[in-house]
């Protein structure tokens, strides 16, 4: 079993052996492609995935350093938490990837998983297809939920 993202379709296909490929829609960094530290580009090459988080939990769920937190009631004036439904949020599942070409996607300052590079759900689900994120792979909600049961840790993950 392999993933493939492609920047330039916007698309993810998992390839399983036997059986016919799925594919989802996505969306890459705005910023283009990249491995650079602070560049907020989508990294490209060779990747795994390294940990898969959330599992069980609700769709809505929102993520902040991959803990799942409570987004706050609409126009809550007493919420104290640091940001809002508009911004660009962490949800669903989370499939942090981690590079596996030394110098390209691993070590130093092109490090993916240090870069916290994932796959993950969005609250811009409206954006999907079209590069908008700030180096993650978005996905809709349900999509990465689905993707998250099919995949395990140890998966490979092709961007180009």
């Amino acid at each position: 079993m392999a993933i493939l993202v492609s920047v330039d379709r916007q698309r993810l296909v998992l390839c399983r052996p036997g059986l016919p490929p799925l594919e989802w829609p996505v969306s890459t960094s705005k910023f283009g492609v990249g491995n650079q530290q602070g560049s907020y580009c989508t990294p490209t090459g060779l990747h795994r995935i390294a940990e898969k988080i959330g599992r069980g939990m609700p769709l809505n769920t929102v993520f902040k350093n991959r803990l799942p937190v409570e987004p706050p009631p609409i126009g809550d004036p007493q919420s104290n938490t640091s940001y809002d439904l508009g911004d660009d949020l962490i949800m669903s599942r989370i499939l942090w990837l981690t590079g596996c070409e030394p110098g390209i996607n691993q070590g130093g300052n092109v490090d993916s998983h240090d870069r916290y590079i994932y796959i993950h759900g969005t609250n811009q689900e409206e954006r999907i297809g079209t590069p908008a994120s700030h180096g993650c792979i978005r996905m809709r909600r349900a999509d990465v939920a689905e993707l998250f049961e099919m995949v395990e840790v140890g998966t490979p993950v092709m961007i180009r």
